[in-house]
């Protein structure tokens, strides 16, 4: 699998990491979806209206935040825990997401191994893969995250193409904020292509910056050598990370 690629990343070699329970894991919340090009806010993300059925000021669909990793149907995304049964459709989408590589000469990344249920089960058996599903609770967009050198690392986000610049990304980048800070983790990171719109430049508008090699820890080094070990550096990569 691909790794903070973008809405897939390719961020570290292969797949890892929004619901964090509260009140008995029932409550949902909901917040308007930010419109196509407006800032990206400052410090620390803004907390959600507290009624969830407020209306999206945009006009366009809002996203739900669900801590019920069974469901809130509303009018937009929903984002829960991943289920066992929705593994199979995360390979498709980091397939589809992958074949945007091809648009921009990156064929190899295009056809790199999407992973396997396998992979993707051991995140999800251990609460550390959310996915954002459709009016028919199929899923869409999905991220998996480990713990890497005490900061929460985006092993994987991707969104279907046909679901692309609706907030997906970024509502699951948040979540994992959510649930690191209910960790006290300090931080996420990623590793991703230093030049591809859709990579580095779109992570340093939600707030994540380039790591110097001396800020490297051991775990983020480990993974950038297996990267290089499997071809990425062929295109320039870096490591990011978004303090909380």
């Amino acid at each position: 699998m691909r790794s903070a690629r973008g809405k897939s990343t390719k961020a570290s070699g292969r797949v890892r990491s929004r619901c964090t329970p509260t009140d008995g894991g029932r409550r949902c919340s909901a917040w308007p979806a930010r419109p196509r090009g407006s800032p990206t806010r400052r410090g620390r993300p803004r907390s959600p209206p507290s009624r969830s059925t407020r209306p999206g000021s945009s006009g366009r669909s809002r996203l739900i935040r669900c801590e019920n990793p069974a469901r809130a149907r509303r009018n937009g995304g929903v984002i829960r825990l991943a289920r066992p049964d929705d593994l199979p459709a995360l390979i498709d989408v980091e397939r589809e997401a992958g074949s945007l590589f091809r648009d921009i000469g990156m064929t190899a990344i295009a056809d790199d191994d999407p992973g396997s249920v396998a992979e993707l089960a051991v995140y999800q058996a251990d609460g550390r893969a959310w996915v954002s599903v459709d009016e028919d609770d199929r899923p869409v967009a999905y991220l998996v995250a480990e713990v890497v050198d005490g900061h929460a690392h985006i092993e994987q986000v991707s969104v279907r193409p046909g679901h692309a610049r609706r907030g997906l990304g970024r509502a699951l980048i948040e979540t994992l904020a959510e649930w690191a800070l209910a960790r006290g983790l300090p931080a996420l990171t990623l590793t991703t292509f230093a030049a591809v719109p859709w990579n580095a430049p779109y992570y340093e508008r939600l707030r994540f910056r380039v790591l110097l090699d001396g800020e490297i820890g051991d775990g983020l080094r480990a993974i950038r050598r297996a990267e290089a070990a499997r071809g990425l550096d062929a295109w320039p990569r870096v490591a990011m990370i978004r303090p909380l």
